[in-house]
């Protein structure tokens, strides 16, 4: 995200990603105003001609919406903000949905202070926008699957499976001829997907891998790949990658790797009765007392029907010099903390 202006009131900015729209989605409140060029249709250029019904024209102009509600779903291409316009040329008091897509330039403006949880947000989409999503491909000797690991979760896209020989090939040279055609045409399918210099992680168990990379490498030099082992293939080794931190500094910066391994340290923390904090009643004494390093909560947690409580709570956790990661759900470590209850607290001392 591109933050072009920012005060506590009034937010412009222009999304550059779908992580973005994602954002947004949360940043948005009911009753906040929010502007972008819409169109609109103008009455007075309907009617007859010659005979025939003629149809309002559209016009394009700079609505503002008093927002109603917001309509995302994950990795949506698009975000709907739904609400009554207040400014615009005409039909005042009216109907509009704005359809925001990746590269609009949005306004929003709040009639009070805009929270610190949400500004959290913008701030972190408006550092990632520095950073390049990164490709991984998860290779088998017989298919082949492309992610995108996004800010906020690891998007599954393309998929190829090798059709006739492999491993139970009666001729082993003829099955090797297939495989290795199915490796070239696979990389040269993965090259024409993958735009400029993002990075890419190729991973998977055996060799597959490594045939893949030395394939791909040769059909797009200029990819930067690194290559890890995995004990698995499909999904799970795209999240074996993440949670055991295997491709290093490639993915280090990345809010979907931070969060995938404080939910797992956790997990881990409870197995072995360490210091960590989870359920309402254990998690509300470990913050009153000053206890939590690190709070990990569901973004929409924060948005939902008990958001003043969670505002308390995370006021409380930065008075005490704790920190508050706002933690996706589209993501198995999200889908993980929701099973929680939507949260769980790294504590300084067992509580």
């Amino acid at each position: 995200m591109r933050v072009l202006h920012r005060d506590p009131l009034r937010l412009r900015a222009r999304c550059e990603g779908e992580d973005d729209l994602w954002t947004l989605a949360r940043f948005l409140r009911p009753g906040q105003a929010f502007a972008m060029l819409g169109e609109r249709r103008d009455a007075s250029t309907g009617g007859q001609e010659g005979g025939r019904a003629k149809a309002a024209e559209r016009r394009t102009m700079w609505i503002v919406l008093e927002v109603l509600n917001v309509e995302h779903h994950a990795f949506a291409e698009t975000l709907r903000v739904h609400g009554l316009i207040r400014e615009a040329p005409m039909d005042h008091g009216q109907h509009h949905t704005h359809v925001v897509d990746v590269g609009d330039e949005v306004e929003v403006t709040s009639q009070t202070p805009f929270r610190d949880v949400d500004l959290q947000l913008i701030a972190e989409a408006e550092a990632a926008g520095q950073r390049p999503r990164v490709a991984l491909l998860v290779v088998e000797h017989d298919e082949v699957i492309l992610y995108t690991v996004a800010q906020r979760g690891l998007r599954e896209g393309m998929t190829w499976t090798m059709r006739g020989g492999g491993k139970r090939g009666g001729d082993l040279r003829a099955a090797a001829s297939v495989e290795e055609a199915f490796l070239s045409g696979t990389a040269s399918e993965v090259a024409a997907t993958l735009a400029g210099d993002v990075p890419v992680v190729v991973a998977g168990p055996g060799h597959a891998k490594d045939r893949m990379a030395s394939v791909l490498g040769a059909v797009a030099p200029s990819l930067h790949l690194t290559v890890v082992a995995t004990s698995i293939g499909g999904r799970a080794a795209a999240n074996e990658v993440l949670r055991e931190g295997l491709a290093g500094d490639v993915l280090a910066d990345h809010a979907l790797i931070r969060e995938t391994n404080l939910v797992e340290e956790a997990l881990t923390r409870m197995q072995v009765g360490g210091a960590v904090a989870y359920g309402r009643e254990h998690l509300e004494k470990a913050i009153n007392d000053g206890a939590v390093e690190t709070l990990v909560v569901l973004a929409d947690l924060l948005r939902g029907s008990e958001e003043p409580r969670w505002s308390r709570l995370c006021a409380s956790v930065a008075e005490f010099g704790g920190a508050v990661v706002q933690c996706s759900v589209d993501h198995d470590a999200g889908a993980q903390l929701d099973g929680l209850g939507g949260a769980v607290a790294l504590t300084r001392y067992k509580v």
